[in-house]
This record gives C-alpha cells, structure tokens and sequence, in this order.
C-alpha cells in the first residue's frame, strides 16, 4: 500500500474523529462549568471515548455487511448519512432550548456517553460502507473523543457556554464537507 494513501487516510480519520469529538468537546464544555472532581473529569473522558470506540465499531460491522451486499448504493447511503449527520449537528448548534444537563452520577454518566456517541454509531456505518479500516478508525475516535472532552471539561471552568454551540457547528460543518466529498468521489 503506498504510504500517501495510508497518510491521507489518518489525516481524513483524524479530521472525522476530530468533528465527532466536538459534539462530545461541547457538552464537555457546559458539564466542565459545574463543580467536578479531577476523577470525575478522567472517568467522564475515558467514558466518553470508550464509546466513540464500541459504537462506531459497531456501526462500521453493519456498514461492512451491507457494503458487501449493496456494492456503489453503499457509497451514496454513506454519503447521505454523513450530510444528514452534519446538518443535524450544525441546525443542533443553534437550537438553544436543546441544551443537555446532566449530574455525574454513574447511570447519568452511562447514558450521557452513550447520547454523545450516537452519531458515531451512523459515522462508522458510513465508513463501514466506505471500507476504512476498523482498528485505525475506532482508535483515532476513541483518542480524539476523550482528548477533547477532556479539554471541554477544563475549558468549560475558564469560558461561557457560547462557546459550545458554535463547536458543535464546526463538528457538522466538518462532516457534511466529508459527505460532499464522498458523494464527489464516486
């Protein structure tokens, strides 16, 4: 395999797992603005990336079934679920009323991971359609998701909420652009 093809395969991943972390950065940024302990900043951050592993990975499982089955339509249904994706996050941004408040008690915690990382289950069945690589993929998302939800949390003591609306937007933009980009390629 060339190794620019596999560069700019990182890149691609890392920029994707870099606008799905920043749904998780944003609502770590509103929780961050509450009184934490240092623990529970480390546990809501594995926690969070923990999931941007298992529900991407169980996306991209179903994405390869079906990639496997329905050959270029896959590309499309790829494509589209990113658009949608993106357009969700960016409309989100500006729902003001669609704030998420929860406590760090540890169901909370459980179904709050598990919301953040929802549209990485719909991510890794696009790219479970597309054929990425699954250890690679679910590495970087994982990484990148508990980085900046880790950097929400410290950052959401030192700024004000505006912030996270407007990370949310960047994160949609993001994947619509990639879903506009693969419905180019194919």
């Amino acid at each position: 395999m060339n190794v620019d093809v596999v560069i700019g395969e990182i890149l691609t991943l890392s920029i994707m797992a870099f606008a799905l972390g920043m749904d998780a950065f944003s609502v770590g940024l509103g929780i961050g603005m509450t009184k934490l302990t240092r623990k529970q900043y480390g546990q809501i951050s594995v926690l969070i990336g923990l999931f941007h592993v298992i529900m991407p990975l169980g996306g991209m499982v179903a994405g390869q079934f079906l990639s496997d089955t329905l050959g270029v339509l896959a590309t499309y249904m790829s494509s589209a679920l990113l658009l949608v994706l993106g357009i969700q996050m960016i409309s989100a941004s500006f729902n003001k009323n669609g704030k998420r408040v929860i406590s760090p008690t540890c169901f909370n915690l459980l179904v709050f991971a598990v919301g953040v990382s929802l549209d990485s289950f719909s991510v890794g069945l696009s790219l479970g359609l597309y054929g990425t690589k699954p250890i690679l993929t679910i590495s970087l998302f994982g990484l990148f998701s508990m980085v900046l939800t880790w950097a929400g949390l410290l950052l959401g003591k030192k700024v004000q909420s505006w912030l996270g609306a407007y990370s949310q937007a960047l994160g949609g933009t993001i994947l619509l652009s990639f879903g506009i980009k693969l419905l180019l390629t194919v």
